[in-house]
């Protein structure tokens, strides 16, 4: 464990990896990002919830381990291409980020602090132990502010890219479970797929993105609740995998 990343469970060779880019809204202390400290409990900080639901899926073995991102998504969005704006993001849903407006050298070096090495932690982990799937979890706000007009009435959404062998059991495995089920919603993961794309897309490996919806996962009940609802899909999915 480092910084950039922390690691639950053991990874297995065949088993099930969960990846969560957004789950940490850690800033640390030598990192002004210059925003009201308030908004480091928001969802342009932390994927709300989706810790806690990954550390229940490995404590109850519905996956085998889990890494999560490090660090907040303000001080390095690791769910971007590495040459994109947006991975030192300057405003996010109307809130300007200024300690992010960083030279090229400043740049260089909160990558190669935060945002390589958890790269480079899930490529050796897939590596050395392939998994058979890859659960790519995040969670999403009900309405952003700069669109409040634009509801998101989704409980769930099941993201993908050109891979789509895990979408269907896993879109059917939600809906069974009475959750109203967005298809590439509420985005699509044509566009917003970068670690999956890089981890799961180019070495052939199975995966499925799943984002809850964050009014449904911001107490522990509701985390458990999610937890057991992805644990049933999972097996459902892996047994897709098996078949």
């Amino acid at each position: 464990m480092n910084e950039a990343w922390r690691q639950l469970g053991t990874p297995r060779t065949g088993g099930i990896l969960l990846i969560a880019d957004h789950a940490s809204n850690y800033v640390p202390d030598d990192i002004d990002l210059g925003i009201d400290p308030a908004l480091l409990t928001n969802h342009i900080a932390i994927d709300i919830g989706v810790a806690e639901v990954a550390a229940s899926l490995v404590e109850n073995d519905a996956v085998d381990a889990a890494i999560l991102g490090g660090v907040s998504r303000l001080v390095a969005d690791c769910n971007r291409e590495e040459e994109s704006p947006g991975v030192l993001p300057i405003a996010s849903d109307g809130h300007a980020v200024p300690g992010n407006a960083l030279d090229e050298a400043g740049r260089e070096a909160r990558l190669g602090r935060f945002f390589r090495p958890y790269h480079a932690h899930i490529a050796a982990t897939t590596t050395a132990h392939r998994p058979a799937m890859i659960l790519s979890l995040h969670s999403f706000t009900p309405v952003l502010a700069a669109h409040p007009d634009q509801a998101r009435p989704w409980h769930v959404g099941v993201l993908y890219n050109d891979d789509d062998r895990l979408a269907a059991a896993a879109i059917a495995a939600l809906k069974a479970e009475g959750m109203i089920v967005g298809d590439q919603l509420p985005y699509s993961g044509k566009l917003l797929n970068a670690t999956m794309n890089r981890h799961a897309e180019s070495n052939g490996i199975p995966y499925v993105g799943i984002e809850m919806r964050q009014d449904l996962v911001g107490d522990a009940a509701g985390q458990a609740l999610f937890a057991a609802r992805l644990a049933r899909m999972c097996q459902k999915v892996a047994l897709n995998i098996a078949g």
